[in-house]
């Protein structure tokens, strides 16, 4: 592909309207020197993800895919990497002859969030207290691919219905973790948050506000949600003295290697973060 010539780049999801990612990649374009590339917000749920991606021209070069798109944006790749497919979900879509090749930056931007957040590694997590996940979907499998890269050995998963739970069980297993499963809200709950080097909240928004109380037990607290921040949960883990890392850490880190795939160039990683202010 001639880098040099214009292209076109999106992230779909929806919501949509608040996604940061067009700072961020039109930022890197132009410290690149692309100026005729352009990165646009697409509202596109999953239902919609196949027809849309599948009428996108060759100038199309890639997508970054946001939920709930991340499980339909796996299942239509050409192609699929190593870590896509161990984490079965896909926040990136990259252009290749005949159709698209799935990746998980995802998985990049969390261990960033957690580098920022001096969350410990190697024997640091594997012979501590569980850490906790909050939330089974197509965020948190990245968040257990992670955990497992840095030398954790269990981890539980709290979730609202343990049933929706089977996928992300399964995926820290594959993974090599060995998870447990607790009820959001519940005595088990708000005991493995006490005893936890570290708990990551992969639910939207504000939707933790419910649980602040067991929450502010945490000592280090990474929250994907950033809009709007601070979130209720990340609020309560200040004020019990924890220390948190929001999403936009996460965002950073997973758009580096993005745009490494759509350009084929190296991220500017300063222009990047200053775009974030």
């Amino acid at each position: 592909m001639d880098a040099d010539r214009p292209r076109k780049a999106g992230v779909l999801g929806s919501p949509i309207a608040h996604s940061r990612s067009p700072q961020l990649h039109l930022a890197a374009y132009r410290a690149l020197g692309l100026a005729d590339w352009t990165y646009e917000r697409i509202e596109c749920d999953a239902d919609a993800l196949p027809g849309l991606v599948g009428a996108l021209g060759p100038e199309w070069v890639g997508l970054s895919v946001t939920m709930p798109g991340k499980f339909a944006a796996l299942a239509i790749a050409a192609e699929r990497t190593a870590r896509a497919e161990l984490v079965g979900a896909a926040n990136t879509l990259v252009r290749i002859p005949g159709g698209w090749r799935a990746d998980c930056t995802d998985i990049d931007g969390v261990t960033a969030a957690l580098d920022e957040l001096d969350a410990p590694r190697g024997a640091g997590l594997a012979d501590a207290p569980p850490a906790v996940i909050l939330g089974a979907g197509g965020t948190a499998r990245p968040a257990l691919v992670a955990l497992a890269d840095r030398g954790a050995g269990e981890v539980t998963l709290a979730v609202r219905d343990t049933t929706r739970a089977v996928g992300a069980v399964d995926c820290a297993r594959r993974a090599g973790l060995d998870p447990h499963v607790v009820t959001l809200g519940s005595a088990g709950f708000a005991e493995a948050c006490a005893q936890a080097p570290l708990v990551i909240s992969t639910l939207p928004g504000d939707a933790a506000a419910a649980l602040a109380g067991a929450l502010a037990s945490a000592r280090r607290f990474l929250d994907v949600a950033y809009h709007p921040w601070p979130t209720s949960a990340a609020r309560a883990v200040l004020d019990g003295g924890g220390v948190v890392v929001g999403g936009l850490a996460m965002l950073l880190g997973q758009a580096y290697g993005q745009v490494e795939q759509f350009t084929g160039k190296p991220a500017p990683r300063a222009a990047m973060a200053a775009a974030l202010g």
